[in-house]
């Protein structure tokens, strides 16, 4: 008997560009993409649980940047969460792509910072972490907005 497997996979990829607020022109070249991590509460609460329309599912509303380390497989937080989490705009941009965009102000930074991780969340503050990853690290000044792009890749 020959059996033929489905399965499905999930890969985050996300990327960033520092624009200068009062021009609005990019500083330097977008970062490539770079691959994240679904947590284990991403693929229970956002993947499963929505497919499935169980009460409680979550949906990705919120990106969040931080100061700390790549977040785990049992994390629910961002390391070093700056504070600063912008909602993201939703698309799908292509059959088997979901893509998350926004922008962080520099105004809601009180001073420079240096940023190395991101994360997706359900909400504007608490909330539970979808994906994450870290990626070098950033000077973030309060005269540069972040524009951020996240995917989330099904194969």
């Amino acid at each position: 008997m020959n059996r033929v497997k489905d399965c499905v996979k999930v890969k985050g990829f996300v990327r960033f560009q520092l624009v200068d607020v009062k021009t609005g022109k990019a500083l330097g070249e977008p970062s490539p993409w770079m691959k994240n991590q679904v947590v284990d509460l991403g693929f229970q609460d956002y993947i499963c649980a929505s497919i499935g329309a169980v009460a409680g599912s979550k949906q990705i509303s919120h990106m969040a940047i931080g100061t700390g380390t790549v977040p785990g497989a049992a994390a629910t937080s961002l390391d070093g969460e700056t504070g600063a989490r912008a909602t993201v705009s939703n698309s799908v941009v292509s059959s088997k792509t979901l893509q998350m965009t926004c922008q962080f102000a520099g105004t809601d930074m009180a001073s420079t910072c240096t940023i190395q991780n991101v994360g997706l969340f359900n909400t504007s503050a608490a909330g539970t972490l979808a994906a994450g990853i870290t990626y070098a690290t950033s000077q973030w000044a309060s005269n540069q907005n972040v524009n951020a792009t996240y995917q989330l890749r099904f194969s």
